[in-house]
């Protein structure tokens, strides 16, 4: 048999957080909205309680995902988690995965598709309605999460794919590219408490060694807030990287994006109800999840 068309997107990393009901909803917009089959590891750093303990068995037992699940017996901290997960995956891409996001339709798909566009690109970062400098519909801006998800979804696919450069990669969600993140090494579980900062750190090394951090203008992966660093992790980024705040501060007073939320937003208003748009489609590939529409299984009505 031929191997699945999910087996060539990049592996999912989910790190379990505290909040259950964001862990609740990542789950089922993941469901909803990621090809059947693709690789998803859940990875609780023993933070999940009782109740999210149940959510997670419940959903591994009827999710269209090839999931994993593993957890700590004890706490070694949000870098030194991931560090391990990362270096787990070896040279595999992977997409990290913020708990509380959630990815809508096509979202694997693009950021895959952003890779094979470009082998320079070391790090893809989607639109999020909190993502910084990845910000939409407002740069550095945190707005509700977008209330029609299909809507959003399919705007972004029509976008030009030109993968412009960011300052780094933003932690609501990244692919990153196996290759890129061997040569740069691991997470830097010393120096930062957050993955907020670490990864960072490890876009900078990643830039630093010749590859870039792009925007992927085509998928987009909401959220209910920003990430935050831990104390201390500016102060070890400002002194191991001195030009990162200027250079940050730089993109958000040049705004090098706002031709393409502009686009973004021209697009999303163009784009009707995604209904009658899946009719034109229905011998067909589905435009945003790029599945046989016929054929989609029962987790487009979402995580019950």
């Amino acid at each position: 048999m031929s191997p699945s068309p999910a087996a060539a997107l990049p592996v999912i990393l989910l790190p379990v957080g505290v909040d259950d009901d964001a862990l609740d909803a990542c789950l089922g917009a993941l469901d909803a909205g990621t090809p059947a089959g693709s690789r998803i590891w859940l990875a609780d750093d023993a933070q999940a309680g009782p109740r999210a303990s149940a959510i997670i068995e419940r959903w591994l037992k009827r999710t269209p995902l090839q999931a994993d699940y593993t957890r700590r017996q004890s706490m070694i901290g949000e870098v030194a988690h991931l560090d391990e997960m990362l270096a787990a995956c070896a040279g595999v891409d992977v997409v990290v995965l913020a708990p509380d996001a959630q990815p809508l339709p096509g979202w694997l798909m693009q950021l895959s598709a952003c890779f094979a566009r470009d082998a320079s690109i070391a790090s893809a970062t989607p639109w999020c309605n909190a993502g910084e400098a990845a910000a939409w519909p407002r740069l550095g801006e945190i707005t509700p999460p977008p209330s029609d998800f299909e809507r959003t979804a399919l705007a972004c696919a029509a976008m030009p794919p030109a993968h412009p450069e960011l300052p780094s990669a933003v932690n609501h969600a990244v692919a990153l590219r196996g290759t890129a993140r061997q040569r740069a090494g691991g997470l830097d579980a010393s120096s930062y408490a957050s993955w907020y900062a670490a990864l960072i750190d490890l876009c900078l090394r990643m830039s630093g060694l010749g590859w870039r951090n792009a925007l992927c203008e085509t998928a987009f992966v909401a959220r209910g807030g920003e990430g935050m660093p831990a104390d201390g992790d500016m102060d070890a980024l400002n002194a191991r990287w001195p030009a990162w705040h200027a250079r940050l501060a730089n993109f958000l007073m040049q705004d090098p994006l706002r031709e393409a939320r502009e686009r973004l937003a021209t697009l999303y208003a163009e784009t009707g109800s995604p209904a009658p748009q899946r009719e034109l489609f229905a011998d067909d590939l589905d435009p945003v999840r790029g599945e046989p529409v016929e054929s989609r299984p029962s987790r487009e009505r979402g995580h019950d």
